[in-house]
């Protein structure tokens, strides 16, 4: 049966300028200017996104909506007022570094608040009943950011801002992050790093991104501990790996754990022609995962899921894994075809590998 399915999205959101990069690097020396988009973090993924579902019909069948901005009562509860406010002041100057991979543009402090806030926004539409779970469709990301510092195209961290504003304006006591974006979410695991109201799950290709963090062995700390687990997978890992990781670790663990929220940080660049990690998956596998933590969602806390766009980065693919994911939401189908689908299941991993993985998985589920 179709859900009520809320998307939040501003065109606004689209305007964000990271600055002239070829990919990720700025340009200059030998690095010559690009043709096209420039930084990979790109308002082409997701315009193309919003652009198919209307396209599709799909948007036709959402409770389409906005958000005002983050407030700084919402922003306080997890960022320090300096933070902010040297935020600000590189934004009102049009330019600077807030952190590695974090290049700010004119206009980018408004943005980001705006992209906090339609995850706010979700949430909201969710925990008030108005819609049976949502999408936001957030631009800049913000699952890398630290509570004090830009980090990977991240500026401010909308899920932790999301679940604080939810825990201050409904008390929820237990909320469950998942983060499937195929980069770790260490922004995320950090904030909530010592805390056990909120549990962090994270599934990433290992050693991506960023290199330092995401291993089995971060679990947290004090009353944390036992409240974060990392799932590293390795580079090619495909779209069984993922739905095993699901079913073999994450699924348990939310189990035991009876959230009354799930949040999932949706990231599309585990998708096999991603240029910033070297994953396998495609549309039916974004679907499938989606359908999954639906049906946890269900038995858990009524239902009660929204998904928060992160990364992906290859724009001809990225708006046929959100659809997918989308519709799994909505529980609709449209007549949207996958043309990269055949090429994609044709080069998964084969029997030896998967073996190898689950092999893998199962380990880490028993150091667990």
């Amino acid at each position: 049966m179709p859900r009520r399915t809320a998307f939040f999205f501003d065109e606004r959101c689209f305007w964000h300028a990271a600055g002239l990069h070829s990919l990720i690097v700025p340009v200059g020396g030998w690095v010559q200017p690009p043709s096209a988009a420039g930084h990979a973090e790109s308002p082409e993924s997701k315009r193309r996104l919003k652009n198919l579902m209307d396209v599709s019909g799909l948007s036709e069948r959402l409770l389409l909506r906005s958000a005002p901005l983050a407030s700084l009562e919402d922003l306080l509860r997890v960022h320090p007022a300096s933070y902010l406010q040297r935020f600000q002041a590189m934004s009102e100057a049009g330019h600077g570094e807030l952190g590695e991979e974090a290049p700010v543009g004119p206009g980018s402090y408004e943005i980001a608040r705006l992209s906090a806030g339609l995850a706010i926004g979700a949430v909201e539409a969710v925990l008030r009943g108005e819609a049976d779970n949502a999408y936001a469709l957030s631009r800049p990301p913000g699952h890398h950011c630290l509570a004090d510092r830009g980090l990977g195209f991240c500026y401010l961290a909308n899920i932790a801002i999301a679940v604080e504003a939810a825990r201050a304006r409904h008390g929820l006591e237990r909320i469950a992050v998942l983060d499937w974006d195929v980069h770790h979410g260490n922004g995320t695991q950090s904030i909530f790093y010592e805390r056990d109201d909120v549990l962090t799950l994270s599934l990433h290709q290992d050693r991506c991104f960023p290199v330092d963090t995401g291993s089995l062995e971060e679990r947290g700390t004090g009353a944390g501990l036992g409240y974060n687990l990392n799932v590293p997978l390795y580079p090619g890992s495909g779209h069984e790996a993922y739905l095993y990781a699901l079913r073999r670790l994450v699924l348990p663990r939310l189990e035991a754990f009876r959230p009354q929220l799930i949040i999932i940080a949706c990231g599309y660049d585990a998708n096999a022609v991603d240029p910033l990690a070297r994953m396998q998956l495609h549309s039916e596998s974004f679907r499938a995962m989606t359908a999954l933590l639906l049906d946890a969602a269900d038995r858990l806390c009524d239902g009660r899921l929204v998904l928060v766009h992160e990364g992906g980065y290859a724009e001809a693919y990225v708006p046929f894994c959100g659809h997918a994911a989308i519709e799994a939401l909505a529980q609709v189908r449209t007549e949207v075809q996958d043309p990269f689908l055949a090429m994609i299941t044709a080069q998964q991993p084969d029997a030896a590998f998967q073996a190898f993985q689950r092999a893998e998985l199962d380990r880490q589920a028993g150091v667990l």
